[in-house]
């Protein structure tokens, strides 16, 4: 705790700095801390996102991307303005901080931002349709215990 104070007050004396205390919430992050550890999550982030492409009422899906479509370039109309599918891909990119469940579908879609198609658009809206089921989930970085990465792979 020592050391954490004499770094404050070194930055603090370099630059014009404010503590606000222990972090609750970073630009579209939200922090819960409890003893086991904190919980990061984007849940107003997600609900703002489906608040914006009118999608709060949906019906949620199981899956982010469907497993048997394969996304090409040629597949689908071109669309005239590229830049709605920009913003959006680009929302869900950031959301990838605390929903790695996406992050496969959204590095897929993230391919056709140059010249995105509609069957991309629909292909990032059931993304909004998945995340309109699961909006509270996060990760937590539990505080005892070493970190240990899991994954899972489904060959087919």
């Amino acid at each position: 705790m020592e050391e954490i104070v004499e770094t404050k007050l070194f930055i603090v004396s370099q630059f014009h700095m404010k503590d606000m205390g222990e972090l609750r919430y970073f630009p579209g992050i939200e922090v819960d801390r409890s003893e086991q550890g904190m919980f990061l999550s984007q849940r107003k982030y997600v609900v703002d996102i489906l608040e914006e492409y009118d999608m709060v009422n949906v019906r949620p899906l199981k899956l982010p991307m469907d497993p048997h479509l394969k996304l090409t370039a040629e597949g689908g109309s071109i669309l005239r303005d590229p830049e709605p599918y920009q913003k959006l891909v680009g929302k869900l990119i950031y959301l990838t901080i605390t929903r790695p469940d996406i992050s496969l579908t959204v590095h897929v879609l993230s391919k056709f931002m140059h010249k995105p198609t509609d069957i991309h658009l629909q292909c990032a809206k059931r993304v909004l349709r998945y995340l309109s089921g699961s909006t509270q989930q996060g990760i937590f970085l539990a505080s005892k215990g070493s970190a240990e990465l899991k994954a899972y792979c489904d060959s087919d």
